[in-house]
């Protein structure tokens, strides 16, 4: 079975997401097997809107149009991202209720709040010295490199990306790394929908342990800069700033840097020209942030009141999720030409955009580099067509990234 046998026929005027018809489920391994030809279908059969599924009788509706998801991202007095009314209904045992459910932070509120949760993290990034964080990757990175570089061969997820990830998330945040190790543990549990309600607790109490620990023991980092900032944020609105940006700097980040090696590695034509320097790493980043964002299908927003939009009634107090992946991929925006190209909604867009897209551009081109410079001739272990993805109705993930090489003396740290 495909995902398009979920699909039912022709459509009829009216609203697709109001049907009581069958829903699209983006958990379903069918999905994440080939979510570009769901997408295809999507459009064929909606539009730019499609209904869909999110956990099993969890309803919402996908904007796959690129127009419509600027639109939408516009305009947060009409599609607010507070989602209280709707989480009312959903039972505390929903395996997404913990990644949208309404918390004191930036991303799940408008006007006032989301202006003074906002302003601190974004000052709290802006300090981010970008020539030391150059030198964290540079020394995270060699020793992950050094240690599998006589092997020949690694899984650049579970040995390189995600323990770099992890390690520069934890200097940039100033988190030693027992709490991170929780932390971590506990953010995945939430984006892989599995034991979700047990990681959103775990992560919670790890972080406020780590905002106490700063309390204590300040130091030049981004924990501490929120902490001190004139906003003057309560103990539960630091610790959730900081956890948006733990869900924003591990997950995200780890698939975009295994996102960006995969098509390096699998596609002849590009992986020669950026292996040999002929594009960058830059111009493969841009690729992957158009065709295969590691966040797919993740900016949620409720409308107050029912709403016309693309000859479509949303529903009041439902959630409309934009699909990143299928708005970059919408013909109405086709282009040969993606290097260099930052049309693309990777990291959102409106009063939400994402403050922190630079340093997560500056963090995987220097892992890229760092592996591509350090072991040049690395290539795919297995077929290309054996990589398997991650289910989930939200991020693009690998489950790993298996690659080979000839094996090399340890690099100069």
């Amino acid at each position: 079975m495909t995902i398009s046998d979920h699909l039912p026929g022709p459509a009829s005027h009216g609203s697709p997401t109001t049907t009581d018809g069958p829903r699209i489920p983006l958990y379903a391994p069918e999905f994440a097997d080939d979510p570009h030809s769901a997408y295809r279908a999507m459009r064929k059969q909606y539009g730019a809107l499609a209904p869909v599924e999110v956990a099993p009788g969890v309803p919402a509706t996908l904007v796959i149009g690129y127009y419509t998801a600027v639109r939408i991202f516009n305009d947060p007095d009409h599609f607010p991202a507070d989602p209280r009314i709707w989480q009312r209904d959903i039972p505390s045992d929903c395996p997404v209720l913990p990644l949208m459910q309404w918390r004191p932070n930036a991303r799940r509120n408008d006007g006032s709040a989301h202006a003074r949760y906002r302003h601190a993290i974004v000052a709290g990034l802006g300090e981010v010295d970008p020539y030391r964080l150059h030198e964290t990757v540079a020394q995270v990175a060699v020793p992950l490199i050094n240690s599998f570089c006589r092997d020949g061969s690694a899984d650049l997820i579970r040995q390189y990306a995600f323990p770099l990830t992890f390690a520069v998330l934890n200097a940039v945040l100033g988190c030693p790394t027992e709490i991170a190790q929780r932390a971590a543990a506990g953010m995945a549990a939430m984006f892989e929908g599995v034991g979700a309600e047990v990681g959103a607790k775990e992560l919670m109490e790890s972080l406020l342990e780590l905002v106490e620990l700063k309390r204590v023991e300040p130091g030049d980092d981004v924990t501490t800069r929120i902490m001190r900032h004139p906003s003057e944020l309560t103990e539960p609105e630091i610790v959730n700033q900081v956890a948006t940006l733990y869900g924003a700097g591990i997950e995200p980040l780890q698939n975009l840097i295994v996102n960006s090696l995969r098509l390096m590695l699998t596609d002849e034509q590009f992986g020669d020209s950026a292996l040999d320097g002929s594009m960058s790493t830059r111009d493969a980043l841009d690729e992957v942030l158009f065709n295969d964002p590691p966040m797919a299908n993740f900016c949620f927003t409720f409308p107050r009141q029912p709403i016309l939009i693309e000859g479509a009634w949303l529903p009041a107090h439902q959630p409309v999720v934009v699909s990143l992946a299928a708005c970059n991929t919408d013909p109405v925006i086709g282009t040969n030409q993606l290097a260099g190209n930052r049309a693309h909604l990777a990291f959102g867009g409106g009063p939400h955009v994402c403050p922190a897209s630079s340093l997560a551009y500056l963090i995987a081109q220097d892992a890229i580099d760092q592996l591509l410079d350090g072991l040049p001739e690395i290539r795919l272990g297995v077929p290309a067509a054996d990589l398997t993805w991650r289910t989930g109705a939200f991020h693009r993930a690998l489950t790993d990234l298996p690659v080979v090489f000839p094996p090399s003396p340890p690099l100069s740290v």
